[in-house]
């Protein structure tokens, strides 16, 4: 079957450079909304940790914060993808819940997630510091 626009093929190298910005926002506002909430995290209880510790925040929000920068940037883009991965995995299991801390709904954890997997297997592409696949 032929293509309805064929001529936007020459733009497909700038898709993952579109799901790299709209990713890094994301992990960028989780983790504002991570230090915003900081009080209410520490009082949660969480069935693993029992209670959360400032100093967890403050590291959760600042790997976050950071895998957020390079996905933006695009640095170092696959190894954040697999740690944003995770931490969207994180975030995703405990949407129900832990909802009250948690900024996002889980189906955006569950998009945030594809995104993650999408870079993974597809490179940083245009505008980036990685080299091309």
């Amino acid at each position: 079957m032929l293509l309805l626009f064929p001529h936007l093929l020459d733009y497909q190298f700038f898709v993952p450079t579109l799901l790299r910005a709209v990713a890094g926002l994301f992990f960028a506002y989780i983790a504002f909304r991570m230090l915003v909430t900081r009080a209410e995290i520490t009082e949660a209880e969480v069935i693993i940790v029992g209670h959360i510790r400032m100093w967890m925040v403050w590291i959760s929000a600042f790997v976050t914060l950071l895998v957020g920068v390079l996905l933006f940037v695009g640095l170092w883009t696959q190894g954040a993808a697999i740690v944003g991965m995770l931490i969207t995995l994180k975030h995703g299991l405990g949407v129900k819940k832990y909802s009250a801390i948690l900024p996002l709904s889980g189906g955006a954890y569950i998009l945030l997630f594809v995104i993650c997997t999408s870079l993974l297997f597809s490179g940083a592409g245009a505008v980036a510091f990685d080299l091309p696949l």
